[in-house]
């Protein structure tokens, strides 16, 4: 079992590491989680889970308004333009061990990422304060960053600040300058393909949304499009296959309707009475908007992703 949100603010507080904490809806993107604390002083960030060929991980941790160009930090790292891929999602749990939209520098208290790498926006030193999802995304924090240094130096890791927008030229004279940071261990997470990054990345934490160049985010869905068993708040397992419209739907309108016959017992038509309808609906929409808006980012992310794909395979040639 890793940390909980608990766990990581009652260490906070035993390292005298001064903090805010901002509770809120479940959030998937920096623009979601703007809307509950983008008024307050502070800057956001968005964290991106990363893999390379020799599954060594890495947690890249920028600032929301940083670009980010996985080619360009890909060689920096000496590790080629294509180097870098996003984690599987198996990997959030076996190695970082928080769930979808969690991706944080906090993650790696966890003895499962010992040897995940961490690079952070050098932007973060300038600010009054950052803000970071402490292991869970209902909920936001703000702190310094010397209060992050010191939560680092505690866990054994050296705070390490990188310009993300740089450049520099890679070449036989010219060695990668973040080399040195390429985790030593690789982490093996068994029966995962490597799937190509976009080569810049969006405000999603752990997923490309589109091709703009908007920076790396700590609150997302990796597109796939492989068949997933996802386990609902009801225990039914529902397979999200995108290539199968119709059986999604079946699945989903079997599901909704269990969810309904198992709130019609005796005992809820003699507490509600006449009520028991709008009670019914309530408890419906509240068990699956979650799930729903999930659903549709995923659809959006696999769209994304096979457009992507498409639009590679089927360039037009030069003339």
């Amino acid at each position: 079992m890793g940390y909980t949100k608990e766990q990581l603010l009652a260490r906070l507080q035993e390292l005298q590491i001064d903090f805010t904490k901002h509770e809120h809806p479940v959030v998937l993107t920096v623009e979601a989680q703007a809307k509950h604390v983008g008024h307050l002083n502070g800057a956001l960030s968005k964290n991106l889970f990363l893999k390379d060929k020799k599954h060594r991980f890495y947690v890249v941790s920028a600032m929301a308004k940083t670009n980010v160009d996985l080619k360009v930090l890909s060689q920096r790292l000496g590790l080629g333009k294509g180097g870098l891929r996003m984690a599987p999602e198996e990997a959030l749990g076996e190695v970082l061990q928080v769930p979808l939209g969690c991706v944080t520098p906090f993650a790696l208290v966890n003895e499962s990422a010992r040897c995940v790498s961490l690079l952070l926006d050098e932007g973060f030193k300038t600010q009054e304060c950052c803000f970071f999802h402490p292991l869970s995304n209902d909920t936001t924090i703000a702190l310094n960053a010397r209060g992050l240094d010191k939560f680092l130096s505690s866990i054994g890791k050296q705070p390490v600040y990188v310009d993300l927008e740089a450049n520099p030229p890679v070449g036989k004279d010219q060695p990668p300058d973040l080399a040195s940071l390429v985790p030593s261990d690789a982490i093996a997470i068994p029966g995962q393909p490597d799937k190509a990054a976009p080569s810049q990345v969006s405000d999603m934490n752990h997923a490309p949304v589109n091709n703009k160049s908007t920076g790396v985010s700590a609150k997302a869905v990796k597109p796939t499009t492989d068949v997933r068993k996802e386990k609902l708040s009801n225990g039914v397992s529902l397979s999200n296959s995108f290539a199968d419209p119709e059986k999604y739907v079946e699945d989903f309108i079997e599901r909704t309707s269990s969810l309904v016959l198992s709130e019609i017992t005796e005992e809820n038509v003699k507490q509600y009475g006449e009520k028991l309808g709008e009670v019914i609906s309530n408890t419906i929409r509240k068990k699956l908007a979650t799930e729903l808006k999930s659903t549709a980012t995923m659809f959006k992310n696999t769209a994304y992703s096979e457009g992507f794909s498409a639009g590679t395979r089927q360039q037009a040639k030069r003339l």
